[in-house]
């Protein structure tokens, strides 16, 4: 008997179709339809990388510059629809997404690509160039199903403490979250739909950090009172791209994609914790506030930037960043994400007061650094100041729900809504100061 095959819902572009009779033509002696085959691929694949319309609209009106031919984009979450002409002949194209992601290493070799597009890309055929496209395209994940889970696990045990837990809390969520998102990648990999991703890793993060709590206090007798790390296993879920990039989106008045991409992270937060209520429930735990540490102002500083650093390099990791891309996102988060706590510790600075002046940091150092490296500046960015959403706040402002004590949700949600605003404001503004392109509206 043959199983039955799964029918793809979406068709495939077969690229190379455009090229077939202009092998041997520069890309600038073609037809509109084979440059706009181009342009669109570039900003589909820009896309599927998890950047913004503004980049992706950026990056395809500089390549249609150099074709001399004008490009009319509408974008949204998972779709293009463009249209180019040379002022005889018009084409207009309508591309969709399977689905959505982050791959800032496939980001970075696509702004490669485009930024040499005038000296190099001019010159070569569509044939070669659509080539091209198929070696960035085959980039995927740069590490394995382990390395992401031990990446979440340290990510997730650095937010552990920064939010003000001790090491039981920050080995039980290690041990979560690395076989959370250990199991969210596997099922990624199998192009699972997202629900059952987010259901799946979410409830075996919290079921392990439960367990492993369990298993501690019974071999080494550890007091109770430790459940209070519970929702920081599943932290590794908070979609801190889509939250960034919808804020630039909408400042950018792409309206379309920003509200999209907002819609989009919502669904994530709201699956993911009602997930951690549910299992909350389940397993009898009740949130509850950190024991108190008792760390000198010095020591909680340095330990502050070294857990910054090193849960800034995990989530960087988990975008698939490169090695040396996530030491610089790392570098540039332990800076921002500690001035920021400092801030509300010594000055008494609102939280989101604070959210917004750490992401302004975060902008500006980027901006600086990014000169001498040459990365996206969207690539180390969003993941320095990923560690700043407040996840625990929306987790509690759920669960608080869910018991109908509204009263005490609304601080809870209050708190998580003003910081979510206040992080991607701080980057656009880092964005205003640092970059007069971004600064006009044109």
């Amino acid at each position: 008997m043959v199983k039955d095959s799964i029918i793809p819902n979406h068709m495939d572009v077969y690229w190379h179709d455009y090229t077939g009779h202009v092998k041997d033509r520069p890309i600038t002696g073609t037809s509109v339809p084979v440059k706009a085959a181009l342009i669109g691929r570039v900003g589909l694949m820009l896309l599927s990388c998890g950047t913004g319309a503004w980049r992706v609209r950026n990056s395809m009106n500089a390549l249609a510059e150099q074709l001399g031919v004008t490009c009319i984009a509408n974008i949204g979450l998972l779709t293009i629809v463009y249209t180019c002409f040379d002022g005889q002949k018009t084409f207009t194209n309508s591309l969709c997404l399977i689905s959505t992601g982050v791959n800032t290493s496939k980001l970075d070799r696509l702004e490669r690509f485009v930024k040499k597009f005038p000296d190099e890309g001019v010159h070569k055929t569509a044939e070669e160039l659509q080539s091209e496209l198929d070696e960035i395209e085959k980039i995927r994940g740069r590490y394995t199903p382990a390395r992401l889970g031990l990446a979440a696990g340290f990510a997730c045990a650095a937010f552990t403490f920064l939010l003000g837990g001790g090491p039981v809390e920050m080995l039980c969520a290690f041990i979560g979250a690395g076989i959370g998102n250990f199991l969210r990648s596997r099922l990624i990999g199998r192009h699972l739909t997202m629900y059952l991703c987010i259901v799946s890793s979410v409830a075996l993060a919290c079921l392990c950090y439960i367990g492993s709590l369990r298993l501690l206090e019974h071999v080494f007798s550890i007091s109770g009172g430790h459940e209070a790390g519970y929702v920081c296993s599943m932290l590794f879920i908070i979609p801190g791209f889509p939250f960034i990039t919808s804020g630039i989106d909408l400042a950018k008045q792409d309206m379309r994609s920003g509200l999209e991409r907002l819609a989009y992270a919502v669904i994530i937060v709201m699956i993911a914790t009602i997930t951690a209520w549910g299992m909350s429930m389940a397993l009898d735990i009740k949130p509850g506030a950190f024991t108190e540490l008792g760390l000198s102002p010095a020591l909680l500083l340095v330990l502050r930037l070294a857990a910054s650093f090193v849960g800034v390099f995990g989530f960087s990791i988990m975008f698939n960043s490169p090695v040396k891309m996530a030491a610089s996102a790392a570098v540039i988060g332990s800076i921002a994400n500690t001035l920021r706590l400092e801030l509300v510790d010594f000055t008494g600075l609102p939280a989101a007061a604070a959210a917004f002046v750490g992401a302004l940091t975060a902008g500006l150092l980027a901006s600086l650094l990014m000169k001498r490296l040459g990365y996206p500046r969207i690539s180390v960015t969003v993941p320095s100041i990923v560690i700043m959403v407040p996840g625990l706040y929306l987790y509690r402002a759920v669960y608080n729900i869910g018991e109908m004590s509204l009263t005490l949700s609304a601080p809870w949600l209050v708190s998580a809504l003003l910081i979510i605003i206040a992080l991607p404001l701080g980057l656009i503004f880092a964005r205003i100061i640092t970059d007069r392109s971004f600064r006009h509206c044109t």
